[in-house]
């Protein structure tokens, strides 16, 4: 990973030399923002990547560091397996689940929607492309057009040799290719949209937002079977703009979410659904709605303060 990429992931701590630290609490501490964005790539929710990350710092704490000579590999490879464990686990899981599945909305600074290359990595849309790969392809991807790692340390982490984790590689490159949004939409873009979709909304104003959105847009509610939501995507402009009618009375509060613009829905000051949108040619091709009080938690804790 390059400089650039690692202070974009929001990497913090002491400084390193060759991947070195002072303590392995140090070092562990250095790299936890980069370990999580992994985790958090390849599982789609913010509670497993922490997880995630408990279970790294068990094994971490555990070994005999006088042996490690890069402590930054070395962490990444235990998240990589450690993900990758709980990625099948989470396979399993999500046959059963009830309704549409979305990824765990992740509140985002602002200035990290600038780095568009990251950005883009952690978006609802690239998330869901990354769900339609295989486990360990969704791990060699994140790992080496994300991170920018080599095969050979990848190989290391998916127990792979470098030429099949090449061969990985350009299997998934070319499928993320080929389903990926092909128009890059901007965030001043984004938020000039949703700027536009909040308005009418509040103003009840449905004539507008059905010019706003794509004749063919599709509505994705995931609310995991435990609130309301629509059980499968809700596709065309009309039947969309009937069920966002229902919205009315919610207070709507701008937000960036997995690096891009997004709306938060409050009812009686707690949130109940966060909302992100994908534009095409201007209009609103996708909404992806999170529901599911689980996966709005923790944004509910990290937006308590100041409320």
């Amino acid at each position: 990973m390059d400089e650039r990429t690692e202070r974009a992931a929001g990497m913090t701590g002491p400084s390193t030399h060759a991947g070195r630290t002072d303590s392995p609490t140090e070092a562990f501490v250095a790299h936890r923002n980069l370990l999580f964005t992994v985790a958090y790539e390849m599982l789609g929710t913010a509670a497993d990547a922490e997880d995630v990350l408990q279970e790294t710092w068990l094994r971490w704490a555990d070994i005999n560091h006088g042996t490690v000579r890069d402590p930054r590999a070395f962490l990444v490879r235990i998240t990589t397996r450690q993900a990758l464990t709980r990625l099948r686990t989470l396979r399993r899981r999500k046959e059963s689940y009830v309704g549409p599945w979305l990824p765990e909305p992740l509140l985002t600074a602002p200035d990290f929607a600038e780095d568009i290359e990251l950005a883009d990595s952690v978006s609802r849309a690239m998330l869901l492309v990354l769900e339609t790969l295989a486990p360990t392809e969704r791990a060699v991807f994140v790992l080496h057009e994300v991170f920018d790692l080599g095969y050979d340390e990848i190989a290391q982490a998916v127990d792979k040799t470098p030429a099949a984790v090449r061969q990985i590689a350009h299997r998934a490159r070319a499928h993320v290719a080929a389903r990926r949004p092909r128009e890059v939409v901007s965030p001043a873009e984004t938020r000039s949209a949703l700027a536009a979709f909040q308005q009418a909304v509040e103003t009840g104003d449905l004539r507008r937002l059905l010019d706003m959105i794509a004749p063919d847009v599709v509505l994705l509610t995931d609310g995991g079977g435990v609130v309301r939501a629509a059980l499968e995507p809700v596709v065309g402009a009309e039947t969309v703009v009937d069920v966002l009618s229902r919205i009315v009375s919610a207070t709507l509060q701008p937000t960036q979410v997995n690096g891009h613009p997004a709306l938060i829905l409050r009812r009686d000051g707690r949130i109940d659904t966060v909302l992100a949108v994908r534009l095409e040619s201007g209009l609103t091709a996708g909404l992806y709605a999170v529901r599911n009080p689980e996966k709005r938690s923790r944004i509910d804790r990290e937006t308590a303060v100041g409320r």
